[in-house]
């Protein structure tokens, strides 16, 4: 549903859904974070940059393991929440563009990153700033959290295809469905930067049982769904919302897979 908008459009959108993100979109795994900490070598009290922390999401455990956070958020609405959400914690929420912003004169991290918006920055400046912004030895860390399709899985979302075909809103004909484990690596566009050495990669999947209503919340949260024609996206929900009340629960089970890649700045 993105091909005919691009990135920079895309990344506005989900100010749109400030107020439904943080309840919408899943937590992180707790051992992907120990495991960021660990690979990044992170102890408390260090310097952590995030790139489009949105409500917090990942921002909030984070802070709360004892890290000073600065967050750099495009949307205004988005920041907000984060300020809401980080009430008591050593975080700094601003409102902007990461390819526009600069830190304080001398100041620099200990890790760069991003959940699940490394994929909005513009490519041809995200490695450079994140570089500049770290200290020496300091690293730079993404994942995004996306759909995979373990074989045991609800097969819902192949079922509503139907739908979304009816609707012009299909996936092409020659999409992937990933399995946990599948989802594409990273380390071949982070070692062509010249400015990283990749230091860790490792693979992570969880399920969550989303209710019919929780699940179209979740759906508002996506850019190709915000940005739908509204004729369609109301009929894409109703027809979901009649499926998912045919069954017993009322409810739909989905597996979120996230690839953490971590890199060493090259001095």
């Amino acid at each position: 549903m993105h091909s005919r908008h691009d990135y920079k459009e895309l990344r506005q959108t989900f100010e749109q859904a400030a107020d439904l993100y943080q309840q919408a979109r899943p937590e992180y795994p707790e051992a992907l974070l120990d495991d960021l900490v660990q690979a990044a070598d992170l102890h408390p009290g260090d310097r952590l940059l995030e790139i489009g922390c949105a409500t917090g999401k990942a921002t909030l455990p984070l802070a709360k393991r004892g890290f000073n956070m600065t967050c750099v958020e495009l949307g205004a609405d988005l920041a907000e929440a984060a300020r809401r959400n980080l009430i008591g914690m050593d975080a700094e929420i601003i409102t902007g563009g990461f390819e526009e912003w600069q830190p304080e004169t001398g100041k620099r991290f200990d890790l760069v990153f991003a959940a699940t918006a490394w994929n909005w920055i513009d490519p041809m400046v995200r490695y450079s700033k994140a570089w500049q912004f770290l200290r020496p030895g300091g690293h730079l860390a993404f994942w995004n959290a996306t759909h995979v399709f373990p074989d045991d899985g609800d097969p819902f979302f192949r079922e509503i295809q139907d739908v979304y075909d009816e609707l012009g809103e299909g996936k092409p004909k020659d999409t992937d469905w990933p399995r946990p484990g599948e989802l594409q690596e990273q380390q071949e566009e982070i070692g062509q930067s010249g400015l990283f050495e990749v230091v860790h990669v490792r693979h992570f999947d969880w399920e969550r049982i989303y209710h019919a209503e929780e699940y179209i919340n979740l759906l508002k949260t996506f850019s190709g769904h915000i940005l739908m024609e509204e004729r369609k996206r109301e009929k894409l929900f109703s027809e979901i919302l009649v499926r998912l009340s045919s069954r017993p629960d009322s409810s739909v089970r989905r597996h979120w897979g996230a690839v953490l890649h971590v890199a060493r700045r090259l001095d």
